[in-house]
């Protein structure tokens, strides 16, 4: 499964790559919502973790030009946010976000998610 991480920040990118990787995910990184359009059209993703609060494109932004994109339109989308608030996650789910998870992250919680949008 290739999985595509949209990040800003270097520290979060860096640990999920890695522990994404130890279980046998082919990762591909994006620095900001702009990077996480171009390269989901070029390693087309099965999933998307698109962090919300970036530079150049936020990944509310980003999420809405992917789902207006056909050969990514349908392309799973998991908003990573730390915002936990009820209203940060309505704002992800009306932009076309698939699913919601907050930070710091639980990875088995992520797991979980990566699997259920799996299959």
């Amino acid at each position: 499964m290739r999985i595509l991480i949209a990040e800003d920040h270097p520290d979060n990118r860096e640990m999920l790559t890695r522990r994404l990787e130890r279980r046998g995910y082919e990762v591909h990184v994006a620095e900001n919502g702009a990077e996480a359009v171009e390269k989901a059209q070029v390693c087309a993703p099965d999933l998307i973790l698109m962090d919300i609060s970036m530079p150049v494109m936020s990944g509310i932004e980003a999420t809405k030009v992917l789902r207006q994109t056909p050969a990514v339109a349908n392309v799973k989308i998991v908003a990573l946010t730390a915002h936990a608030m009820e209203s940060a996650r309505r704002e992800c789910m009306e932009a076309g976000c698939d699913d919601f998870a907050t930070k710091p992250v639980d990875f088995a919680g992520l797991i979980a998610l990566i699997e259920k949008h799996a299959a």
